[in-house]
């Protein structure tokens, strides 16, 4: 019988493994256009963490005892669907569970590019198309801007980082820790800081953007969103996707340098990447393209097994991933 995880009750702060509960999915048989999927990697992102929440937001907060959703890699088992046959790879977004049952029409076929099919729930998949949109739509990034990105050892940041720099940008992250640090590095960011040093944000930037900066890109929110307010040149622009610094923490978030967006004629615009889903091709010709030069890395952070799931999910918040954080089941 297949599991799923649920979620049990709604946590205040972070969450605990007494917020999820593991239950048995109870079988039954496929209606007309429907296709039956036994997955094969699932993903853990920290927007989930909103939809925890019984609140009202872009997307609906999950129900108390019914399956979690997330992205998901899987293999069609049984299809009742003239769309879909026995044996191809799918992604969908039945995860948190070992086997998703879905009418077709919520169930797209993977591109066809030559990775692992992982890949498509990261660096090229809602992570990698949060980086590409964000960060030449919503920031308008070019050749010669200064390009700050936070979490920059993550799925969004680091293809940020490896996006800005195939557009010509010099390009400064963030990351926690030495490895990481020098994974961001290797894929060609110009100057990292330690957010972990000690040495404050605001302080360490200043150090390594002496001119400022044209472009931030914003995953943490915090004392990373208040440092770029404090080194934005005049017309900069924030492309604001996360905040992964207060999805955990009832407490406000103080902006010392807020008010030099005024003078500084800075533009801070949030955005989902579910705006962008219609432009969908531009992003994997793009990509593609870079993916066929060279200039693409990945790294993933796997955990095994769906009683994972939890354990990978709170890693996000405690710096536990380099790269896209994964389950394969």
């Amino acid at each position: 019988m297949a599991r799923a995880w649920t979620l049990a009750s709604r946590p205040k702060g972070l969450p605990t493994p007494e917020n999820f509960a593991l239950v048995d999915l109870p079988p039954r048989e496929l209606a007309e256009g429907e296709v039956r999927i036994a997955n094969r990697w699932l993903s853990v992102d920290p927007y989930m963490r909103g939809r925890m929440n019984d609140v009202k937001s872009y997307t609906p907060p999950f129900e108390l005892g019914a399956p979690m959703q997330g992205g998901a890699i899987g293999e069609v088992i049984e299809s009742r669907s003239d769309r879909f046959k026995a044996g191809e790879m799918v992604q969908h977004f039945g995860g948190w569970r070992e086997e998703a049952v879905l009418p077709a029409d919520q169930v797209q076929p993977l591109p066809q590019l030559d990775v692992d099919p992982q890949a498509y729930l990261g660096q090229l998949g809602m992570p990698g198309m949060t980086a590409y949109f964000g960060l030449l739509e919503v920031a308008q990034a070019k050749e010669g801007d200064t390009v700050f990105v936070s979490a920059a050892a993550g799925a969004v940041g680091s293809t940020v980082v490896q996006i800005a720099k195939a557009k010509g940008c010099r390009v400064i992250g963030s990351a926690g820790g030495a490895d990481k640090c020098a994974w961001v590095e290797s894929l060609g960011a110009d100057a990292v800081i330690d957010y972990k040093s000690g040495t404050p944000v605001v302080k360490a930037l200043g150090e390594v953007a002496r001119t400022g900066i044209d472009v931030y890109f914003d995953n943490v929110g915090g004392e990373h969103l208040d440092a770029a307010l404090a080194h934005g040149n005049q017309g900069a622009r924030f492309a604001i996707c996360g905040m992964i610094d207060v999805y955990n923490s009832a407490k406000p978030t103080e902006l010392r340098y807020l008010a030099r967006l005024i003078g500084m004629r800075m533009r801070i615009q949030g955005f989902i990447v579910s705006d962008y889903t219609d432009r969908a091709a531009d992003f994997y010709r793009d990509m593609g393209g870079w993916l066929k030069d060279g200039k693409l890395q990945r790294n993933e952070t796997v955990f095994d097994g769906l009683d994972a799931m939890p354990d990978a999910f709170l890693g996000l918040f405690s710096g536990g991933n380099t790269g896209k954080m994964l389950v394969r089941v």
